[in-house]
């Protein structure tokens, strides 16, 4: 249960340092999204704030992990100042150009087979089907904020909600280290988009092994300026699964039965979707987001 109900707050082993506290009245509730990218407060402070927090995976090749890093940001996350109510998935679309990167109506898939049995993590299908590489920063505008409010008051019975926020709920993007650290690679990120992103949404960043997120923030300037809404979360019981390696271990013909959903293999299998010639898709191919950014750059070059 969320923290500061009267229910007993389930916890996972290595988490009972967590203690649940009693709701305050004017203590916002967070609500979480796994690709979710935009808030707004609820102005009625005399009832909890309510939030959202997202997910971004750039390419999410498999669910598995993604599926795996929401679930990390449980109601448990923030005790007595966030309230997890849901998560969303978004799928990026297939003009995102990333080597191995399958069609998207199989990740989607994938993702809503990876998520049936969740009660608060769903499958956003909006950025799949763009046409064209759609930067985070708008995915998280209010226009796609009013259709996830609606989501969330229309939600069907098989996601059952036991806390119904008021108001629009604030959208957190939800992330790993990695995306963390990309922002400092040339020409991926339009330093705008990131302080957009920071500033006005907030990250909740998953550390992993061998990371160090809070040195990265440091000597980034925006990151620095912003850092009270950046939320780091340490992942203590450590879990080395990766899409990288499911691919990997599926073009050799390894199992890889409980690294992924049943659900998931069996789709996998029955469509033969991660082999050598689907990891040399896009070979060559330029990234869309260096291809745009570098474009955009030469262009305002020659304007100067």
């Amino acid at each position: 249960t969320t923290p500061g109900s009267s229910e007993p707050v389930t916890r996972r082993a290595g988490e009972e340092h967590l203690q649940p506290e009693p709701v305050r009245p004017r203590q916002p509730a967070v609500q979480v999204v796994g690709r979710v990218h935009q808030a707004e407060v609820n102005h009625d402070d005399t009832a909890p704030m309510t939030a959202m927090m997202s997910e971004c995976h750039l390419d999410q090749q498999l669910q598995l992990v993604t599926a795996d890093t929401s679930e990390k940001t449980d109601p448990t996350l923030y005790p007595g100042k966030y309230r997890v109510i849901k998560g969303i998935i978004s799928p990026v679309g297939d003009a995102y150009r990333k080597k191995g990167l399958i069609p998207a109506h199989h990740r989607v898939i994938m993702a809503e087979l990876a998520t049936k049995n969740s009660h608060w993590v769903e499958v956003d299908t909006w950025e799949s089907l763009q046409k064209e590489w759609v930067e985070t920063v708008k995915v998280l505008r209010p226009g796609r904020k009013r259709k996830w409010a609606e989501q969330n008051q229309n939600s069907s019975p098989k996601k059952p909600q036991a806390f119904k926020p008021t108001g629009v709920p604030r959208v957190k993007l939800l992330c790993g280290a990695d995306l963390l650290e990309s922002f400092s690679v040339p020409n991926l990120w339009k330093i705008e988009d990131i302080t957009q992103i920071v500033a006005n949404y907030g990250l909740i960043c998953i550390t992993r092994a061998g990371s160090d997120a809070q040195k990265f923030i440091y000597e980034s300037d925006v990151l620095w300026r912003y850092q009270s809404n950046i939320h780091l979360v340490d992942e203590w019981i450590t879990n080395d699964i990766s899409s990288t390696k499911i691919r990997r271990a599926l073009r050799r013909g390894q199992s890889i039965r409980y690294l992924v959903p049943d659900l998931v293999q069996e789709y996998i299998e029955k469509h033969d979707l991660y082999s050598s010639e689907s990891e040399d898709r896009n070979v060559g191919v330029i990234l869309a987001p260096l291809q745009r950014n570098i474009a955009e750059a030469k262009h305002n070059s020659s304007m100067a």
